[in-house]
């Protein structure tokens, strides 16, 4: 498999842009992992933290789940990969965990985000509201929120690709 990425259009219009960023962050996380094996991918980045990069996948397909199901549409099918014994469930990893379950559930939990979205606008409300504040989320902040968040791990998966093997890239 190779990733390509594309970025939106330089003069996309407002939800054609934060779609297209979601995808680029979406498939920039894919693309950091490409071509390594799972023990690879299961490697921590700096002991004693359990970061690794099938965790980042199997976190940001609870992510997805989340705020697309959950908070967006109201459907709460319960966490992927954490429970409330294990808060960090998705990089607790095993030699039983791979990549080919972890990406097929990642890729899995975006077509659910996109077929979510897709029926809201911009301005729409959550039916899930902040546990901080008691409100509704509009589609925009979701989407920029999701951008912010794979943005952040990305940096992370950067890091860990480079302390795997050596492999840096934008």
């Amino acid at each position: 498999m190779t990733i390509e990425r594309k970025g939106p259009a330089t003069d996309a219009g407002e939800r054609a842009m934060l779609e297209g960023w979601l995808d680029y962050h979406r498939q920039t996380l894919a693309w950091k992992c490409e071509g390594l094996d799972d023990a690879q991918l299961r490697t921590a980045a700096v002991p004693p933290s359990e970061l690794s990069l099938l965790g980042l996948v199997r976190h940001m397909a609870d992510v997805e789940r989340s705020w697309f199901r959950k908070v967006l549409v109201g459907d709460d099918p319960g966490p992927l990969y954490y429970s409330d014994e294990d808060r960090d469930g998705e990089f607790h990893l095993t030699e039983a965990d791979t990549w080919e379950e972890a990406y097929a559930t990642w890729q899995g939990e975006i077509e659910v985000a996109r077929r979510n979205a897709a029926r809201l606008g911009l301005d729409d409300l959550s039916e899930g509201r902040s546990r901080f504040t008691d409100k509704p989320f509009n589609l925009r902040w979701i989407y920029t929120h999701m951008i912010e968040e794979y943005a952040r791990h990305n940096g992370h998966a950067d890091l860990i690709r480079e302390r795997v093997d050596g492999a840096t890239g934008d």
